[in-house]
């Protein structure tokens, strides 16, 4: 899962609170799932002391979309924990105003004055492509809630001008029909939060915006550059028809619900970031391709893991009598 994914700020400012979960909502279907609900696999990690403590693991989708196929072990254990954590505090509006600050450009720069010109073109004419296309995009369900199309578009890519660029290759990159389909409904770890909130557990969360952000603001500006030409290219593939995205939003469901941790098909939840390496690139710019990847392994996987690690380490030390439930990414553990 990503550090944090760029959508949720947006499903953040669109979900309507302390929703339900939906009963018979259609889920990843072909694989052998066990006939009975109580046998399904987990992602649910025991750690053994008195009372237990767990670490669970998440994935950035509509929690509608996966909450039939969470066993009920892991459901009890979120209920009998006291303290529930997180990887940011998803009901803290400060994590909202941080997350945008950290994604602007510095005062006074637009996109335009810091993108080659071929690239900003394609860019703006690719968002008007998506605006056009928005309102077949949407569900009745969708405007069912009063969600509409030119209201989604700015709510997801207003104000894109004035974003680092790296920031606007990640909004691109989830602006498609299936993504824009899933608007409107909290992500699992949103919903957990919301439920723990409801439940009046104590929550906390183990990271700060700052920490899930500067890594990805760290990227060089050539490497940035290549990444949204990549990211345009796949998306303009797309939309000729002459290229299938090989890991969508479908594949990250099924795998999740199949129970099959698959360090291929999660590991494009763990930054939101596609992946960029492929046999048809020329030799330089595989070489980008891969020093992108390993930066981004190494800030968000691997450190982040460490310093995770360390501070639940401290919580678990400082409260023994305490059961605690953390809800992390599946990929990150």
């Amino acid at each position: 899962m990503s550090p944090w994914s760029w959508f949720l700020l947006q499903t953040l400012c669109l979900l309507s609170t302390g929703a339900a979960p939906r009963r018979g909502a259609p889920g990843a279907a072909n694989c052998d799932l066990k006939p009975q609900q109580s046998e399904l696999n987990s992602f649910l990690w025991t750690i053994k002391r008195d009372p237990p403590s767990y670490f669970f693991g998440t994935i950035h989708v509509p929690y509608t979309r996966v909450w039939d196929f969470i066993p009920d072990n892991s459901k009890e254990a979120f209920l009998q924990s006291s303290i529930v954590y997180f990887e940011l505090d998803l009901t803290d509006p400060y994590t909202i105003s941080a997350l945008t600050s950290c994604q602007m450009l510095p005062q006074g720069e637009n996109l335009q004055d810091v993108l080659p010109r071929d690239i900003y073109c394609r860019l703006k004419r690719h968002l008007e492509y998506v605006k056009l296309m928005m309102p077949s995009w949407m569900t009745p369900d969708q405007r069912g809630k009063g969600l509409y199309a030119d209201y989604l578009f700015n709510a997801i890519a207003g104000n894109w001008e004035r974003k680092r660029p790296v920031w606007v290759m990640l909004m691109v990159n989830s602006l498609t029909e299936v993504d824009i389909k899933s608007r409107g409904v909290p992500v699992l770890d949103l919903f957990l939060a919301q439920e723990a909130e409801r439940l009046k557990k104590q929550t906390g969360a183990v990271e700060k915006v700052e920490e899930q952000c500067h890594p990805l603001n760290g990227l060089n500006f050539s490497q940035v550059i290549f990444a949204l030409n990549q990211t345009l290219l796949q998306q303009e593939s797309l939309r000729a028809g002459s290229l299938q995205n090989p890991y969508t939003t479908e594949d990250l469901i099924k795998h999740y619900n199949c129970g099959d941790l698959s360090s291929i098909i999660l590991s494009h939840d763990s930054s939101q970031v596609p992946n960029f390496i492929n046999a048809t690139l020329p030799p330089q710019e595989r070489i980008t391709a891969q020093e992108i990847d390993s930066y981004l392994r190494r800030e968000l996987i691997y450190k982040r893991n460490e310093r995770i690690g360390k501070r639940v380490k401290a919580l678990l030390e400082e409260f023994p009598d305490k059961g605690f439930f953390f809800a992390f990414g599946a990929a990150s553990q």
